[in-house]
């Protein structure tokens, strides 16, 4: 584990914002959400951001449940200063889907594995199930015990990016569980959990099922319409359930371009390094080996030719045959 007290000492006295990746998800906004109200314990006080929008019910409940103030970057940029400084949490810089504010990235705290290496004057970057896993040891470790509503919200974020536990699981997020289940409060916890769907998500799921092609063992579905990211990544989970699939890729068109979410449970083929090969030139993506995300941007879309769904699809193929 890197010394938390590190980063501690490194935010005294600076302006902090601690920024998500984009289009933040429940893991997300639980790390950076933990993040605060422990830095808070020590003197410092820090704002909360991100780019894009809290686009997924799941997400937008914590932020009321929970009573967090997130700021999108849209209502920040005319303040922040170069001088500030970001700590990155679920997000690396130049991760794809991760935009570059102003200011300057001075540490980051995330679970993904790292594409593009970059020097932070202070790092804890650790392969688990969640993000929140490593927030939660940060209160462990420190021997602050979490708030009621910090733990419950570490709590869902780390249920939400395991799949309810079985999707990439660790020790430590098993130990973390049982830590921050100690301080959590379990009616909350059950409310969050209940009615996380929203009946436009019906729409989605029904242009996946309709456009689902089968190629092997893997699975294309396209979506032609914008899609949340949330939406995309569950609806890729529903398309590796089907027993003829072992690898899902769903992509949807959007106003910033084509979003992806790729799903492995395929020893042999890495999620996160199968995206970030196929999109290698025309636009970004990565992630764990059986959960990962890219996205082509918008002008890089011309690219693609006449058929992009049928060039995509092309893309992905040619790099499992190898």
């Amino acid at each position: 584990m890197s010394n938390f007290k590190e980063l501690v000492a490194l935010c005294q006295g600076h302006k902090i914002y601690i920024q998500t990746h984009n289009f933040p998800d429940p893991d997300a906004i639980a790390s950076a959400f933990g993040l605060q109200k422990l830095l808070e314990h020590y003197g410092v006080s820090s704002e909360l951001c991100y780019d894009g929008r809290i686009d997924k019910l799941s997400a937008s409940k914590m932020l009321g449940v929970f009573r967090i103030s997130m700021q999108p970057y849209e209502k920040l940029c005319s303040k922040l200063q170069e001088e500030d400084y970001i700590v990155c949490v679920d997000s690396q810089k130049h991760s794809g889907n991760t935009t570059d504010f102003i200011g300057d990235e001075v540490a980051c705290v995330d679970h993904h594995p790292t594409f593009i290496p970059i020097e932070y004057r202070y790092q804890d970057i650790r392969i688990t199930g969640s993000c929140s896993t490593l927030i939660a040891e940060y209160y462990k470790e420190s021997g602050y015990e979490p708030d009621r509503d910090t733990a419950t919200a570490l709590l869902y974020g780390l249920k939400m990016d395991t799949l309810q536990f079985t999707r990439g699981v660790t020790d430590l997020d098993i130990q973390m569980f049982r830590f921050l289940f100690n301080y959590c409060d379990a009616e909350k916890l059950s409310d969050l959990e209940r009615n996380n769907m929203e009946f436009n998500d019906l729409k989605a799921y029904g242009a996946a099922i309709e456009g689902i092609e089968l190629y092997d063992k893997v699975g294309f579905s396209y979506i032609p319409f914008s899609c949340p990211d949330a939406l995309i990544a569950i609806i890729s989970d529903f398309i590796l359930a089907l027993v003829e699939v072992e690898v899902a890729v769903v992509f949807s068109s959007r106003e910033d371009g084509i979003k992806f979410s790729v799903r492995s449970e395929d020893p042999k083929i890495h999620a996160g390094n199968l995206i970030h090969d196929a999109l290698e030139g025309i636009g970004n993506g990565g992630g764990h080996a059986a959960m990962a995300g890219g996205l082509i941007q918008k002008d890089q879309e011309s690219l693609l030719g006449r058929y992009p769904k049928d060039f995509i699809r092309e893309l992905f193929l040619k790099k499992l045959e190898k």
